[in-house]
């Protein structure tokens, strides 16, 4: 599976942006959708997490409340929503995702997704 981000951008601190993730073919199995993100000089690390089969979702402490996770009607395409947008949001946004298996829904954990889209740029200027 092949996971195609988009829609960074630059914009302006206390602006908005949505990301958008999908796999750039069918899949018949459920999948856990992550989005991470890294920026200049730092470690990659979690934003936030949604499962397929169960209402769950997950954020990092630094972006509750001002992001939204969320699925499209058919499930396949996930979103982040990123409302007030900081400076310290700058980072290259990376989707990711793994199948579902019994337990196991989401994940905060890098490790544990398989798939891995290329990265989208969100730059916010103060």
């Amino acid at each position: 599976v092949q996971l195609q981000a988009s829609g960074g951008g630059s914009v302006q601190a206390g602006d908005s942006l949505r990301l958008s993730c999908a796999p750039s073919g069918r899949t018949s199995r459920n999948y856990a959708m992550g989005w991470f993100r890294q920026a200049p000089g730092k470690d990659r690390e979690f934003v936030s997490a949604t499962a397929w089969s169960i209402s769950r979702t997950a954020y990092a402490d630094s972006v509750k409340g001002r992001f939204t996770i969320s699925r499209g009607n058919a499930k396949n395409t996930v979103y982040l929503q990123m409302n007030s947008l900081k400076p310290e949001d700058t980072a290259i946004y990376y989707c990711a995702g793994f199948y579902e298996t019994s337990g196991r829904y989401y994940s905060t954990s890098q490790s544990e997704y398989t798939y891995w889209g290329q990265g989208t740029l969100v730059t916010v200027s103060s």
